[in-house]
């Protein structure tokens, strides 16, 4: 990279060092944009570690450290002799060999692989029958004069969400609430205005892939637990049908997890998202039930319960911290469709209906995918969930990021347990969904037995995957 390549790098890093939080993470966070965002297409050569620092006026460790990290995101490739560039934008999963929390999902996304099953999306394929019914429903009640850009939400679904929690014993204003795009939507909101680069967030472990890959990408440390003295800017949790493992949250630790973000003034996320997908058929309190604080901020959404097209989420929270968050929100797109959220509305006022409906599926197919594990996969130690869309298992030997290539190669994807762990653990952990018909759980149930039975753990390196809903 010449003199005037440099300058130009240096331009598009602006002011880079503003925010809080070590110097290599804010100006790794920047270049991560910068490439994220195309302004350093896949090959730009960076500018070698000494180079950088010294036109950076810091430290030559500030630019080896921000290349390190980056490096181990997939973002850019070290070579000795060849300097540092920016990585492919379309390599193969394995490019995410040492990336923490790469996360199999996304990828499967943006490109599906052909004949395989995929037991890494845990979202309902099988839109109910009512929803066409609810945007019939929401084309009637179009207006006929409405600009559609409502940043905060339609006042209809605000007001349908606020009764919602109302009924829940959570007494809620329409002006606490906050329509999104999805609950992943809410999560980056929230994380945008509240986090910045080096802030410490405090997760479960294993907890939601999708949360980690916002908190990483805001260069947050996430912490499972705290260092001594050490006060989070953030904490997450999902107390309710938890995402991987379907548990429930007691209501003494409810009361001791909200009591804690009250009194350390930390701002706390209850992600909601599967709270209504409880196998009782009732969702417990919500933190913010057992707190009068503005700490507990709750977020949901119909992707679970409805569809995952439905792109219709929520946040509840202080009606303070919500106008910020709308105010943020109108900065990247004015507002969600008005269309989905009358139709929203709708499938709220029906929320009984849809939610026994869905229960009953899902407490069928839970209990026959762990029927047929027992059969085919006895040595596989298997959690029963009480609630959501998915079971957590321990594999008896080896490690399920290599497992799931050989999966993989029996038309199974499967999402191995680092990708849940915010520093990389759970190795011998996989999540498997229950989502499909019986007939379609069974298939995929013998194809990762048969995979089981053609995996030797002793003889694989391990390997990391890249993401999960």
């Amino acid at each position: 990279m010449n003199e005037a390549n440099i300058g130009e790098l240096t331009e598009l890093l602006g002011r880079w060092a503003t925010g809080r939080g070590p110097l290599y993470l804010l100006l790794a966070a920047r270049l991560r944009d910068l490439i994220d965002d195309g302004l350093l297409p896949p090959d730009t050569a960076l500018p070698p570690d000494r180079v950088l620092a010294r036109r950076l006026a810091v430290a030559r460790g500030t630019v080896v450290a921000a290349y390190d990290l980056l490096q181990e995101e997939a973002r850019v490739v070290r070579r000795r002799g060849s300097g540092t560039r920016v990585a492919a934008a379309d390599l193969p999963a394995t490019r995410a060999a040492n990336e923490v929390g790469s996360n199999p999902l996304l990828s499967h996304l943006l490109n599906p692989p052909d004949g395989v099953t995929l037991l890494t999306c845990a979202a309902p394929d099988e839109p109910p029958p009512l929803l066409a019914e609810a945007f019939r429903q929401a084309v009637s009640l179009l207006p006929e004069r409405d600009l559609g850009y409502h940043p905060a939400g339609h006042p209809a679904l605000r007001a349908a969400v606020a009764a919602y929690y109302t009924g829940r014993d959570l007494p809620t204003d329409p002006s606490q609430i906050m329509i999104t795009t999805g609950a992943q939507q809410a999560i980056t909101l929230l994380t945008g205005l509240l986090v910045n680069p080096g802030d410490v967030v405090q997760t479960e472990s294993p907890t939601y892939p999708g949360a980690l890959e916002v908190f990483r990408h805001a260069a947050a440390v996430i912490r499972p637990r705290l260092e001594p003295g050490e006060r989070p800017a953030l904490m997450y949790a999902i107390p309710t049908a938890s995402n991987p493992a379907g548990t429930i949250m007691d209501t003494a630790t409810r009361r001791r997890l909200a009591a804690a973000a009250t009194e350390h003034d930390v701002p706390l996320i209850d992600d909601e998202v599967c709270a209504e997908l409880c196998f009782s058929g009732s969702a417990p309190p919500p933190l913010a039930s057992f707190t009068s604080g503005e700490q507990i901020i709750t977020i949901a959404s119909l992707s679970k319960l409805v569809w995952g097209g439905l792109r219709v989420g929520w946040i509840r929270a202080a009606a303070p911290l919500v106008s910020r968050l709308a105010r943020l929100r109108a900065v990247h797109d004015l507002g969600g469709d008005v269309l989905s959220q009358l139709a929203a509305a709708s499938v709220l006022s029906r929320l009984p209906e849809v939610r026994q409906a869905r229960v009953e599926a899902l407490r069928h197919r839970h209990d026959h995918l762990l029927s047929r594990l027992r059969a085919r996969l006895p040595s596989w130690e298997v959690f029963p969930a009480l609630g959501g869309q998915t079971v957590w298992a321990r594999l008896p030997r080896g490690d399920a990021d290599t497992f799931a290539q050989v999966a993989l190669r029996h038309g199974v994807a499967i999402p191995p347990g680092r990708s849940f762990d915010p520093q990389g653990g759970h190795a011998d952990h996989l999540r498997l969904h229950f989502l499909f018909p019986p007939e379609e759980l069974t298939a995929a149930i013998d194809a990762l037995a048969q995979a089981w039975a053609a995996y030797d753990g002793a003889r694989h390196p391990a390997s990391r995957h890249t993401l999960i809903v």
